[in-house]
């Protein structure tokens, strides 16, 4: 079977494609035929050897993926061949098969396209478990979006409004704003040519906002802070910009801040069952289309280095998918 692999650190036009074994699948394992494999921004960091987990060599980047059972392991009850299934894994989807353990997939309702599928679980997840179980965001509560025409960005945008928050887009040019808008921001800003602090305060009408959710960091982190509410939540989703902001925990302090690490990975580990039921909530907001799982482009294994390049240039709106 085919499979991109990473084989040294280095940029995306470093990976090749290569014909490997094809999995078979152990006790508890499902083998999972991939129909799309879903990239994001940490992807570009492993392959450089940037990124906190260091998989070894050759490793295949894409941790999401959805496609259908093709082999069920030993004690494997749950799932069946030519079940609809879809997965987060760390790393190595970008092949035509994997295995992986049965208490990593979930179904993938019908209706449901298996390309939107494959990147649901990380942007939507993240930010369901940041909104609800981090920042407790409230009806009618304001929450300002950064990045917002990202796949996380975009994906907390629309979970926010089906929350009943009035959303606040944030993001880098006129375009990324419409389309943020279109999927159900109700204000935007162009960060690139307005200044952030004092246009969050005037759509406020100067009480700031209620919840910050921020997977850009550098200088826009600081600049939201000092917009926030009396007891608002910023929360710390990433840092796509590059650059982590050092706060300065005095802004923390004036207006009884909370300041919320999200980190998505670990609570899934610590807490599978809280996350199988966002899951379940997630998919089934999806299967009515009150999110949208929007895909800015499919590109071909062959062509995974534009696919990385559009993330790192910030070029998408939505998620990429390579499909095997």
């Amino acid at each position: 079977m085919k499979a991109l692999l990473c084989l040294r650190y280095g940029p995306p036009q470093a990976l090749e494609i290569q014909d490997i074994p094809e999995p078979a699948a152990g006790p508890g394992e499902v083998v999972v035929a991939v129909a799309a494999a879903a990239l994001n921004f940490f992807d570009i960091l492993a392959i450089a050897g940037k990124y906190q987990v260091k998989p070894e060599f050759p490793f295949s980047p894409a941790a999401e993926f959805a496609g259908t059972v093709a082999a069920v392991g030993a004690g494997v009850k749950d799932f069946k061949a030519g079940d609809r299934v879809a997965g987060s894994i760390g790393f190595g989807a970008a092949r035509e098969q994997v295995a992986v353990k049965a208490q990593q997939l979930v179904r993938v309702p019908e209706g449901l396209p298996l390309e939107k599928a494959a990147g649901i679980i990380i942007t939507y997840g993240t930010a369901l478990h940041a909104l609800k179980d981090r920042a407790r965001l409230k009806p009618g509560e304001t929450l300002a979006v950064l990045g917002a025409a990202g796949g996380v960005g975009l994906a907390a945008v629309e979970l926010g409004k089906a929350m009943g928050a009035r959303v606040i887009a944030c993001a880098s040019s006129a375009d990324k704003l419409e389309f943020a808008k279109k999927h159900g921001a109700d204000e935007g800003i162009d960060y690139s040519k307005e200044d952030l602090k004092e246009r969050l305060r005037a759509l406020t009408a100067g009480n700031g906002v209620d919840v910050i959710y921020d997977p850009v960091g550098g200088v826009y982190a600081e600049a939201a802070l000092r917009a926030i509410a009396w007891q608002g939540r910023f929360l710390v989703i990433g840092f796509a910009s590059g650059e982590i902001p050092k706060i300065p925990l005095n802004l923390l302090l004036l207006k009884s801040t909370d300041l919320l690490g999200v980190f998505w990975g670990e609570f899934i580990r610590r807490n599978p069952d809280a996350h199988r039921a966002n899951m379940a909530e997630i998919l089934s907001l999806a299967r009515k289309a009150k999110i949208s799982a929007h895909v800015d482009a499919v590109y071909p294994l062959e062509r995974a280095a534009e696919a990385f390049e559009a993330i790192a240039q910030r070029k998408a709106k939505g998620k990429i998918v390579l499909k095997p």
